[in-house]
């Protein structure tokens, strides 16, 4: 009887915040920044971005509510590396450190709860399947777990337990299955057309809440189309791109019932820019602007969000120019 009570409790404040999961614990990008491209053996892939994402857009199902008094904002460092171990094998790891701030002003009083800290971490294992299918065509597949390395223990200033959704990790590990399908053109041999699809299976959370209950953030399929080509401007290789985004999660549980105001489906346009600053250093950026929206419930949901960052690809031929010019230093 006291498990029921708190569960009917914990729902029902849960539903007066209506801050609901958005992206893995609250907006943090895990699944989306995934999927550094397959190089030649012995490269190493370096990439350091920021991702803000902000979220101020109150919806009842696709309907927007004229409702302002809340706002979150999450902002997030994503660590990605990757090395191929073969031509056609590579590894994959992703770091995150997470700052999340909600703020609820009620009657012109603003309560603010922030958290952050290191971040659920991303392990992915891909393999290229260029000689299935042959030509112009690229196919590649991968899966890994999400690893729990995010606390979930949180408090506000009065020592309450934060919502999951508020919290640096999940408590739970997940399975992450990957692909990405390749397609460039004769007639323009430097636009591509890619098409990606992950799907990532959460896992629960045993100990929340003092080891008092169970919870588990739902399961997320995503799916991305995109189009990309390269522009010679003053000398400097732009790599302009645009894309759609599908993005679907079922309703969170907790003690194995369902939660209520959370799950939803979201489609956003996604433009990108790329700039070479040299061979091997590139600066990225993409932002995220919503198409359509539909919430179970009431929630929360972003408003937009930005991507911007550098990346690194060093190869055999790299390392051993740098090894030379030590040797001549």
């Amino acid at each position: 009887m006291q498990k029921i009570l708190f569960l009917m409790g914990f729902s029902i404040l849960y539903s007066i915040h209506v801050d609901a999961q958005t992206c893995c614990s609250g907006g943090i990008p895990l699944s989306n920044s995934i999927g550094l491209p397959i190089e030649s053996q012995g490269a190493w892939q370096l990439s350091l971005s920021y991702d803000y994402n902000r979220l101020n857009t109150l919806l009842s199902g696709s309907d927007q509510i004229d409702d302002d008094s809340r706002l979150r904002i999450t902002q997030s460092l994503l660590f990605n590396s990757g090395y191929t171990i073969t031509n056609d094998l590579s590894v994959e790891l992703l770091l995150t450190y997470i700052n999340q701030k909600r703020e609820i002003d009620q009657f012109g009083n603003i309560n603010i709860d922030e958290t952050y800290g290191i971040g659920d971490a991303v392990l992915l294992f891909k393999y290229n399947f260029n000689d299935l299918l042959g030509g112009s065509n690229t196919l590649r597949l991968g899966l890994g777990p999400k690893i729990p390395l995010g606390a979930t223990d949180k408090t506000n200033d009065n020592g309450i337990l934060l919502n999951p959704d508020l919290q640096p990790g999940s408590g739970a590990w997940d399975l992450i299955l990957w692909s990405t399908y390749l397609q460039s053109f004769d007639f323009r041999p430097s636009g591509t057309f890619s098409g990606s699809l992950i799907y990532r299976y959460t896992g629960t959370n045993n100990n929340y809440f003092n080891n008092n209950t169970t919870y588990r953030f739902g399961s997320e399929f995503q799916a991305f189309l995109n189009y990309t080509d390269q522009f010679l401007v003053s000398k400097t290789l732009l790599d302009p791109g645009l894309g759609v985004k599908y993005r679907q999660t079922s309703e969170d549980e907790i003690g194995g019932a369902s939660l209520e105001n959370t799950g939803g489906k979201w489609v956003n346009l996604v433009p990108s820019l790329n700039i070479h600053l040299s061979k091997s250093l590139l600066f990225i950026s993409k932002a995220e602007i919503p198409l359509y929206n539909y919430v179970e419930g009431t929630q929360l949901t972003p408003t937009f969000r930005i991507t911007a960052g550098i990346f690194l690809t060093l190869t055999k031929k790299d390392k051993n120019d740098f090894q030379n010019l030590n040797n001549q230093l």
